[in-house]
């Protein structure tokens, strides 16, 4: 079978080395991908909002399966148009994709069917966001109501700081149109977990979970990034958490959507707190996160063409989801000055030392090729994945790898996976 996948980060250079592990296929297109993606897949010079041309090429190549990586075409409707053609494609329509388009409507839903998260107030209207702050308690979180690449929560120690946030999200549309609507909500103190997951409407399987380090620079300090590397699993996701979550927000929001005739199929992850009082949901994305997804598809054990279709059929209660008994972890090399301003066309150099590495995957976000050789492409330029027999192993590996390639002016955190030394 054909598959094309839409996307260009390195969350879709992931999602492409585990498809091509898949007896079933025998091609795999990428558009637009990047210059690792190419490894595996023919790049095709379409953009990821270009759902016309892109549901075009599908049938010119009778493409038999479209995976989605990225949330701007999943909440854009590239499903529904798909769909509309007859093509089968991985991911929820638009009307469900919303459970990650806007926050203010999944603050609301979890309210709704009880789901537990922070407590939270919705503004549309700046001045009303600045009069609730005279009241509040802080520190508090203000969060661009759309999406903003992951960098649209401000988390505010002072009053001062929280009109700030206010003037940057709802007046200076930082964020852009996102910021027409802010959720305004407590802060929690806890661990933060990620549980990504596969439904189909009714069934939900999750993955192995994986914690994300959101700030720029070691000690969690900087600003918020895309993600500057992960682990898998979190020692901190306990059986007891997991019972807890299937019972009161897994499933749980499976079944909000369904009663709100926005049946969901694709991916949900899960953005955890876990706080004195249990787990809290801090988010939902409605498709794999990145870089988590470096880290969690490297220990998947299933043919993922097999979950993919399970979903889109309606079957996913006969697949049961494995994991390997091991652990990984992703470290992000960055171009430096990310996430604000940061040059592109550096020459990457080492990449061949990962070829045959087993264990080790270098993952590429902002790369191209160019006459030259593949050189840097973004603010996030490569996610270097290491497995290992536990976590300590895997991030010893992990920042081993680290050392095989470089670029000029590359970055990254030193503390990835520290937390793991305090489990």
């Amino acid at each position: 079978m054909r598959v094309l996948i839409v996307g260009s980060g390195g969350r879709e250079h992931a999602i492409a080395w585990k498809i091509a592990q898949s007896p079933k296929v025998d091609k795999i297109y990428c558009a637009p991908g990047n210059a690792g993606i190419e490894e595996y897949a023919e790049c095709v010079p379409i953009d990821a909002m270009e759902f016309e041309k892109l549901a075009e090429f599908a049938m010119e190549n009778s493409i038999a399966l479209t995976v989605v990586g990225m949330d701007d075409p999943l909440v854009g409707g590239i499903v529904d148009v798909f769909e509309r053609e007859g093509l089968r494609i991985f991911g929820p329509q638009r009307n469900a994709a919303i459970l990650e388009g806007s926050k203010t409507f999944a603050k609301d839903l979890m309210k709704k069917y009880g789901i537990p998260t922070a407590a939270y107030e919705n503004f549309d209207d700046p001045k009303e966001a600045l009069a609730y702050l005279e009241t509040a308690h802080f520190p508090i979180v203000l969060k661009a109501d759309g999406l903003a690449l992951g960098k649209g929560v401000l988390i505010c120690n002072t009053l001062e700081e929280a009109k700030e946030g206010v003037k940057t999200i709802m007046v200076d549309k930082q964020f852009g149109s996102s910021g027409n609507h802010m959720v305004i909500e407590e802060f929690m103190t806890g661990r933060e977990v990620s549980v990504l997951s596969f439904v189909d409407g009714k069934t939900i399987r999750c993955m192995t979970s994986a914690q994300d380090h959101k700030r720029a620079l070691d000690g969690d300090e900087g600003l918020n990034t895309g993600g500057m590397g992960t682990f898998s699993p979190s020692p901190f996701y306990t059986p007891e958490v997991d019972e807890f979550c299937k019972k009161y927000i897994y499933q749980a929001t499976v079944d909000a959507m369904a009663k709100e005739g926005r049946e969901f199929k694709g991916v949900i992850f899960f953005g955890l707190m876990l706080t004195e009082q249990g787990p809290r949901v801090l988010e939902y994305n409605a498709r794999f996160g990145d870089p988590e997804a470096q880290v969690v598809l490297p220990r998947m054990k299933n043919d993922i063409v097999d979950v993919f279709e399970a979903c889109i059929d309606g079957t996913l209660d006969q697949i049961d989801l494995e994991f390997e008994d091991n652990a990984a972890v992703c470290v992000v090399l960055a171009s430096g000055g990310y996430p604000v301003s940061y040059g592109k066309g550096y020459s990457i150099h080492g990449l061949e030392n990962f070829k045959g590495k087993e264990g080790c995957y270098v993952f590429h976000a902002g790369t191209k090729r160019t006459e030259d050789g593949i050189v840097t492409n973004g603010g996030r330029v490569l996610g270097v994945t290491a497995t290992g027999k536990d976590l300590k192993a895997a991030r010893a590996n992990a920042y081993e790898a680290v050392k095989l390639v470089d670029f000029e002016k590359a970055y990254c955190r030193s503390d990835i996976g520290k937390a793991i030394d305090e489990a």
